[in-house]
Formats: structure tokens, C-alpha cells, sequence
């Protein structure tokens, strides 16, 4: 019996099951707290807990596999650490592209002359000199370095010069643009390698945790962590490309929905506790996104399941909605839920709650608290964010408590998203104790907060909801409109129509949609509902998703191990690494092959393509190697284009992909079948 043990660890919770691989059956299962502060901590007692249930000793483990959502989530809620950008060859209204001044958000960024032609020659000389400077200045302020230069997937000398010099002077981490796409578009190329360097603290942390508590369990099977698009990748090559686990807890979420359903085609909605993902499974089979991962906001170049991924989920913030008629949305941030507050922190909570109850007035900081991160670490910061993160040295406090000026509330907001504080406030789960559809945690301190919550005012002066009860099922309410959104905006989306020009996200709100989900009738009766199921997963999902499937006319899917369905998807599928060059021909008679280590020019087209397909192969089976593969196999596809011109055929481009395959090495306890990327 080969024996696999599967983990994912979300925003709230951390996931672990163990997979009979030969059966096909899940033996055990176990969920525990996501310890931010911490995370072997929550990993652990998963591990253990599952292993316990299963009766399986730890040397009988022959591979296991990680998914997480914490890189997906930290992009929803724009976290991450401070990183500086090394900008080669382009200009400053480069960065206006594409997003990358936002994604920045304020970060440092050096632009320097250099970069290369499309064709692969030098465009300008790199200044060696200011880049040394720059990167000597900077190293102390930031954990990590992501370098982007013009045309580097022609020819990437500029930013493996860059990339040496922040390693010999700093010893930070570095990202090169080139080694995360082969695809033109450099603005986009630095937007994808600045959000990779800000995740790397994160994702090393991560998997530190989970091989620190495999090793003193005694299981010395391969780690795996899935990929974005499903595959699955070794640890260390995870730790070098964290933007890969963008959107690997969903990913691997669809995995899990097809092994546990057996559904061909349905919608997929994996609800967490920051994010809610929706993908269509159609004929089995999870799309990827041709024009790379989207999350947060931001156009990536990473390939990944075509995922519709929104700040919905059950810690979401929930907020008063501006305006006359009020009104609440949920999320895009993720708070700690108060009744999960009080239960580590009991006396501060209730003692604020009871306190703030007792006044006839609302404080505009009431019902939140901020608790302090101490593992993350705290380079480059403000005198002022230093300021406010001390007085948070006792661990927690109110928010009011740490906020002595206005000014300090942007300090404390610049905190919660490099993630060295995290805030506490209402949330859908706060909700769902008060309603009884959760006990997990304080359900008093979650009625507690709900009741402050309710005396909120609308534009009109009148207080949100009469009382807790009333104001937890207003939340439930608010979860289940957006969550019909989430679905309607895939649905209208992946449908293939053309919707006469109109946006997924304009359709799920416009006023035929909501009659017809209303089922009007009059002299024009309208009806709408969705044409495949829906498969809920998420340990809350049962909880919330019954009245989503009601709202929109469709049979609701919720799976017995729905509640862990993404590590189930974590350990079934196989290693996948792509290698991929460009072959131009700048004249006649030319023909150069842009590959990773510089360029290479025949005089014949087929040589060049011959040349081309080897070196890739050569690159692509290390890569699977690396990644963790065995017994690998190589596809390659090639698109050539050329024009006719007088009779005569003229070659423009050929684009070359070459892929290895193969299943995941596992340890000498057992040896798994090959398994397909979905395990069917």
C-alpha cells in the first residue's frame, strides 16, 4: 500500500489527509488552526492528528504533498515583504504599465541604462557601477531583490550581472524576470518577478515549518507543493519560484472536487476563509488561463487553472456600505474573527467589548483589535511604523489603544500588509456562531461584537439592524449575494459567448440577470439559472452554500471530504516543467536561437529548430529532475510562422515548447502508480 499524506494550509485553517493511493480512498482526515505566528505549530498537530487516525507510522509515508493559499492570499490582500526593483532598459513611464507602480506600493525601484534589442545585441551598456551602489544601498532595507530587463528573454546577460551582484553584496534573494516566463512584455515580466520576490520569505517559512515537523516525526518522504496549474513541483524549486503557488490551494482544489464527485462538468467553488475561487470543470478537465494566473488584481505571467478568484470568504472584513441605504460587503481583507480573538486573548476582548457596549456613542476603532506577528521579519521601517508596531510588544492590543494620531493609522496600515500585524474585527464566522451554525470558538464574544456591530448607522441615521441576531443573519445574507456574484461572473464568463461586448462582472449584476434569478413574472417572464452544478468545497461550505444553490436554480454538490478537498488534490497529480525559446531571423540567411544562456545563430532554418528542440530538452528534463520527477517524458510542440511572399516561403518566428513529464519521486515505503494530473 502505497501511502500518501496530503496538506494545505489556508488562511484560517491548516488541512491533512492520508490517501490509500492504490485504493483510491482517503483513510484519514484532520484540520487544525492556521498558526500565522507560527505555522509548524498548526502544520503539526494536522500531521499528527491525521497520522493518529489513520494508524499509519511515519515511515510508511512515501510522499507527501503541500497546497496552500497563503501566496494567493497575500496578493488578494496586498502583503508581502519589502523588495526593490532593479529596472533595466526601460524608462519610467514603463512602470505605469501593467500595474507595476501599484503592485510596488511605494517600494524602491532603481532604473538603470542597459537592456537588449529584440534581436538579442546590447541596447546599451549596463552601468555596473551604480548598479553595485544601489544594491549595497538597499540590501539592508529590503528581503529580496526582483530584476527586470529589456528584451531579457532575447538574451538575460543584463540580469544575470544584476542578479550576481545583489547576491555577492546582500545575500537577499533575488528574482530575474526571464526565469519566470519566456513571453514578451517586460513591464508585466517585472510585475510577475516583483510579486515573486515579495513572496519568498513567506513560502521558505512555510515550507521550513512543514519539513522541521516531517523530520521530527521521522518521515523523510519527498515534500512536493503544487503548482498553480495542478503539477507539482519539489520544495526547493518552490522556495526559488513562490509566484508558481499562486492559486495552488485552488488548483489543487479541482483536483480534489473531480477524485471526490466524479463530476465531468460543474463549477467549482472553493470558499476559505480570505478568498473564494471559482473555476468550470469541463469534460474533467480544469482550463488554464492563456493569458496567465490573475489574482488580487494583478495579470501574471504564471500559467495556472483559469481561476476567478475574489476577497469573499468566511473571515472576511465586513463594512458598512456608504451612502443612504447602507447596506454591507464583505471583504477583500481577512481579519481575525473576534470570537477567535477572545479565545486566545479572552480578558483584553471581552473587557473592550463590555466597555464599548456600555457607552451610548460608537468609537470609530470599536469592536478591533491588531495582534503582532513576531516571526515575520521587520526590516525597513518607518520611525513612525516602528512607533506604533512597539506598542504592540505585549502581543495584542485594541486597535484605539496603538492609534495616537491620525498619521498612525497609515503606519498601521502599511504593518497589516507587509503582515507583521494582523487586525481582528466582525466577520461571516463571528455571524455564524451567533446564528449556531458554528461553536468552534467564543460564541459570546461573537454575539458580543455582532451587537456593537448593529449599532452602526446607515445615511440616514438609522441603526444597521436591531440587534445581533438580525445583524449575523444580514452578514450570511451579504455572503450568499456575493457569493452568487463569484459564481454568475465565472459562469457568464467561461459560457464562450459573445455577450455582445459586455463584462462577465456587468452581467452578473445587471437587471435581467437579478429578475431572472428572482423568477419575474408579468407580461415578460424571465427565469435564469445555471446550466451545470455547482461543487462546494471548503469546511464552510455546507454551512453557507444551501441557499447559494437555491438562489441560482442549480443542484449543489457538497462532497463528504469537501472540507479538505485540496489536500486530497495535493497528493494526486505528476510533475510537469516546460522549457521554451523564441527562433528569429533578423536577415536572410540568419536564423538565432534565443535560449536561457545566450544566443546562437545558424545558417540553415532547420538546424536552428533541431538546435533549438535539443537544448530544450536537455533544459526541460532537468528541470522535471529538479522538480522532483522520475522515469520523465518530453512532448515538444512547435509554431512556425511564415509568410509567401512572390512564391517564395519567408520564415518570421518559430516558437518551441518543450514538456517533461513524470510522476513524483516518492521514498522506498512505497511507489505510486502513474497517476494523471487529476488522478482519474
Amino acid at each position: 500500500m502505497a501511502v500518501f499524506l496530503g496538506v494545505d494550509t489556508g488562511g484560517t485553517y491548516t488541512d491533512a489527509v492520508v490517501v490509500d493511493e492504490g485504493e483510491a480512498r482517503v483513510i484519514a482526515k484532520a484540520k487544525s488552526l492556521t498558526t500565522r505566528a507560527d505555522l509548524s505549530m498548526g502544520i503539526g498537530r494536522a500531521v499528527d492528528a491525521a497520522l493518529a487516525g489513520a494508524r499509519v507510522a511515519p515511515g510508511e509515508v512515501a510522499m507527501v504533498s503541500l497546497s496552500t493559499t497563503l501566496a494567493t492570499n497575500a496578493l488578494v490582500e496586498g502583503q508581502g515583504g519589502r523588495v526593490a526593483l532593479i529596472f533595466i532598459g526601460f524608462d519610467e513611464g514603463d512602470l505605469v504599465r501593467e500595474g507595476l507602480a501599484e503592485a510596488l506600493a511605494g517600494d524602491p525601484v532603481v532604473v538603470l541604462p542597459g537592456g537588449h534589442t529584440h534581436g538579442g545585441t546590447e541596447a546599451a551598456a549596463l552601468d555596473r557601477a551604480r548598479l553595485e551602489a544601489e544594491v549595497a544601498r538597499l540590501g539592508p532595507e529590503v528581503a529580496g531583490f526582483a530584476v527586470a530587463a529589456r528584451f531579457a528573454v532575447r538574451n538575460p546577460a543584463h540580469e544575470l550581472a544584476a542578479a550576481e551582484a545583489v547576491r555577492r553584496l546582500t545575500g537577499r534573494p533575488v528574482t530575474c524576470s526571464h526565469e519566470l516566463s519566456a513571453k514578451l512584455n517586460g513591464p508585466k515580466r517585472a510585475l510577475t518577478a516583483v510579486l515573486n520576490a515579495r513572496l519568498i520569505g513567506m513560502i521558505a517559512r512555510l515550507i521550513d515549518a512543514c519539513e522541521a515537523h516531517l523530520v521530527s516525526v521521522g518521515i523523510h518522504a519527498p515534500l512536493m507543493v503544487v503548482r498553480g496549474d495542478g503539477a507539482l513541483i519539489s520544495a526547493e524549486v518552490a522556495r526559488a519560484r513562490p509566484i508558481e503557488t499562486i492559486l495552488s490551494g485552488p488548483a489543487a482544489s479541482i483536483v480534489g472536487a473531480r477524485w471526490l464527485t466524479g463530476e465531468a462538468d460543474a463549477l467549482v467553488s472553493d470558499i476559505g476563509g480570505t478568498t473564494t475561487d471559482v473555476a468550470l470543470l469541463r469534460g474533467g478537465l480544469p482550463e488554464i488561463d492563456p493569458l496567465g494566473a490573475r489574482v488580487g488584481g494583478w495579470r501574471t505571467m504564471v500559467e495556472a487553472v483559469a481561476m476567478r478568484t475574489t476577497g469573499l470568504g468566511g473571515d472576511s472584513e465586513v463594512s458598512v456600505i456608504e451612502g443612504l441605504a447602507g447596506g454591507l460587503r464583505l471583504g477583500p481583507r481577512r481579519l481575525i474573527p473576534v470570537s477567535l480573538m477572545a479565545r486566545d486573548w479572552p480578558d483584553l476582548v471581552h473587557d473592550a467589548l463590555d466597555r464599548w457596549l456600555s457607552s451610548e456613542t460608537s468609537g470609530e476603532h470599536d469592536g478591533r483589535f491588531a495582534l503582532a506577528m513576531p516571526h515575520v521579519p521587520a526590516a525597513g521601517l518607518s520611525v513612525r511604523e516602528a512607533a506604533v508596531l512597539e506598542r504592540l510588544k505585549g502581543g495584542a492590543a485594541t486597535v484605539g489603544a496603538i492609534l495616537q494620531t491620525r498619521l498612525d493609522g497609515a503606519a498601521l496600515t502599511k504593518l497589516v500588509a507587509r503582515g507583521l500585524v494582523m487586525l481582528s474585527g466582525v466577520t461571516p464566522s463571528d455571524a455564524s456562531h451567533v446564528l449556531g451554525r458554528l461553536a468552534d470558538w467564543d460564541g459570546q464574544a461573537a454575539e458580543k461584537a455582532l451587537r456593537l456591530f448593529a449599532k452602526k448607522r446607515n445615511g440616514r441615521g438609522d441603526r444597521i439592524a436591531p440587534g445581533p441576531e438580525a445583524m449575523a443573519q444580514a452578514v450570511i445574507d451579504a455572503l450568499t449575494a456575493q457569493t452568487v456574484d463569484c459564481l454568475l461572473e465565472a459562469a457568464f464568463a467561461e459560457d464562450g459567448r459573445d455577450w455582445a461586448g459586455e463584462t462577465p462582472e456587468a452581467l452578473a449584476r445587471h437587471v435581467l440577470t437579478r429578475e431572472g434569478l428572482n423568477r419575474a413574472g408579468g407580461v415578460v417572464e424571465v427565469a435564469l439559472r445555471l446550466g451545470v452544478p455547482v461543487i462546494g468545497l471548503g469546511a464552510s461550505a455546507p454551512s453557507y452554500y444551501g441557499a447559494v444553490g437555491e438562489r441560482l436554480g442549480t443542484r449543489m454538490v457538497l462532497p463528504e471530504h469537501a472540507g479538505v478537498a485540496n489536500a486530497i488534490g495535493a497528493v494526486v497529480g505528476q510533475v510537469s516543467q516546460h522549457a521554451d525559446c523564441i527562433v528569429t531571423s533578423p536577415g536572410e540567411g540568419r536564423f538565432v536561437v534565443h535560449l536561457a544562456g545566450g544566443a546562437e545563430t545558424f545558417a540553415d532554418r532547420d538546424a536552428a529548430l533541431a538546435a533549438a528542440e535539443a537544448a530544450l530538452s536537455v533544459e526541460a528534463r532537468a528541470r522535471a529532475r529538479e522538480a522532483g520527477a522520475e522515469e520523465v517524458r518530453l512532448s515538444t510542440t512547435r509554431d512556425v510562422q511564415e509568410v509567401e511572399i512572390e512564391g517564395r516561403q519567408m520564415f518570421i518566428e518559430a516558437r518551441l515548447r518543450v514538456t517533461a513529464t513524470g510522476r513524483p519521486r516518492v521514498a522506498a515505503a512505497g511507489a505510486p502508480e502513474e497517476v494523471s494530473v487529476l488522478g482519474v
